[in-house]
């Protein structure tokens, strides 16, 4: 039986402005001139200016009409549309205040190799026996990653170069050339575990050393050969004593050993850095916080913002559109245009729109973090940090817990004891034996001292600081103690100790 019913519910739908902005709060100021370009390419009604100056368009009163009032209810909506839009001076939509410096525009193309450019460089001058071998040779250069390791074993290289290239090889000719290239530069590169890389390294060293007739180097090396190649696992848990014994040595040949692998590189790639990689990897603050005789300055890295306005041409269209109207000259074909028109000029207006109130959303949500924590930035004292919390900050500023969070996510700020991430300054409070609130930034940062300053033969476990930390007036429990010290990205007791 079909029966009607009423139903009411309610609903929060957010607008497509509405997620435009969140998606522009979450970037950093370093990807916003990426996203403003990609805008930019997509409406045609939206262009950056190469030399803005506000100006005053011609008086949009004189060009309206009577007539259109005689039109259809579609008609009202467009012809009020173009009046309201001319009056609205569409020129005058701009990101900043006042008329910036206009940045440098046109800078050349950074060229640079990569670290496997620099692998197959050296490819090149290796005189190998045949075609094979420098296949082979380039499908294992093509499977080092990044940090320099091979991530293909060998029977993998094997059915990828009879995939590729439709041609059979063997084992001993993959380990033969592997060897070749595992004497390339940098030290340690394609090997295929943390092991194989450090001894790599060291036999190199081992043969400058033997070069040279460095006896005593020599044997500290042939001790560090030994300890990488049978006790491995013994080194990597630091079972010194152990060590000790099986080796039957002292405590000092040891330490000269172990001396010698610290100094080897873990990630052989990790050296070789191209001009573009170091580029991409700097950290350009979204806000300047200076002292200005106890006064603190807060400033904006507006570089990446340009000005935008609404393209004239498309004001152009609008005006004569609107003569058209006056003229009843107006057809199917003009009316559809317009429409296209309005809906670029409506998404162009919304952006710059976005734009602003993502700049405002910013400085209005850092202002409030650099009055919260007003004692860091005047000290640069970690413990002076508040306990803070996003609702802190969205009371102080009458926003959304969400949109703060989306701002602190992935911004920093650059102070005059360094730069810091925003999400840094938030942390949640314990209460000490005073009965005061601190934060637990504060208890971190004196654990990393307490643990800075430990003896590195006996070092402290999660129990001993645990007590260290109470008897500072900060009782925790202990596994609160192991959570701070991953975050501080400390390893255990076991793994901190040296001879």
């Amino acid at each position: 039986m079909i029966r009607q019913q009423l139903s009411q519910k309610l609903l929060q739908k957010l607008s497509p402005q509405q997620i435009q902005l969140m998606k522009l709060l979450q970037i950093p100021t370093v990807s916003l001139e990426q996203r403003i370009k990609e805008e930019l390419e997509a409406n045609p009604a939206l262009e950056e200016p190469d030399n803005y100056n506000e100006s005053t368009p011609d008086d949009a009163q004189e060009e309206k009409s009577d007539a259109a009032e005689k039109e259809k209810e579609e008609d009202y909506e467009l012809d009020d549309y173009l009046n309201d839009y001319i009056e609205d001076d569409p020129v005058s939509y701009h990101t900043t205040e006042t008329v910036s410096e206009q940045r440098e525009k046109n800078l050349p193309a950074v060229v640079s190799s990569t670290f496997h450019d620099y692998l197959d460089q050296q490819l090149g001058l290796l005189n190998l026996d045949s075609e094979v071998h420098r296949i082979i040779a380039q499908q294992i250069i093509g499977s080092i990653d990044d940090t320099g390791y091979l991530r293909r074993d060998i029977p993998s290289l094997i059915d990828d170069i009879l995939f590729a290239f439709n041609i059979e090889v063997t084992t001993k000719q993959v380990v033969e050339v592997l060897a070749m290239i595992q004497r390339f530069d940098p030290p340690g590169v394609c090997a295929r575990d943390l092991r194989e890389t450090l001894m790599i390294q060291l036999q190199q060293r081992l043969n400058l050393a033997e070069a040279v007739e460095d006896d005593e180097l020599v044997e500290i090396l042939k001790l560090g050969l030994l300890i990488l190649n049978k006790h491995f696992e013994a080194f990597s848990k630091k079972h010194f004593s152990r060590l000790q014994r099986q080796l039957e040595i002292s405590e000092s040949q040891l330490k000269d050993a172990l001396d010698e692998i610290l100094k080897l590189n873990p990630k052989p790639a990790s050296g070789y850095t191209s001009q573009f990689d170091t580029q991409t990897q700097t950290i350009i603050p979204d806000f300047m916080v200076t002292n200005r005789d106890g006064e603190l300055e807060l400033t904006m890295d507006v570089r990446n913002a340009p000005d935008l306005r609404i393209n004239d041409q498309y004001v152009d269209m609008l005006k004569s559109y609107q003569t058209k109207r006056e003229a009843h000259t107006v057809n199917k074909e003009n009316k559809e245009a317009i429409i296209f028109i309005k809906q670029k000029i409506d998404s162009a207006k919304w952006f710059i729109d976005a734009i602003k109130q993502r700049q405002n959303t910013l400085k209005q949500t850092m202002y409030a973090i650099m009055q919260f924590q007003k004692e860091f930035f005047l000290t640069g004292d970690s413990t002076k940090l508040k306990p803070m919390i996003l609702r802190d900050i969205a009371e102080l500023t009458s926003l959304d817990i969400s949109t703060v969070s989306r701002v602190a996510s992935s911004k920093f700020v650059q102070t005059e004891f360094g730069t810091k991430r925003l999400k840094d300054f938030f942390s949640e409070s314990i209460v000490n034996v005073e009965g005061d609130e601190v934060s637990t930034q504060e208890v971190k940062s004196i654990l990393g001292e307490i643990i800075a300053g430990e003896h590195k033969r006996k070092p402290l476990s999660d129990e001993k600081l645990r007590q260290m930390l109470e008897q500072k007036g900060y009782s925790i429990a202990r596994r609160t103690v192991a959570k701070y010290r991953e975050q501080l990205n400390i390893p255990v007791a076991r793994l901190r100790k040296e001879l």
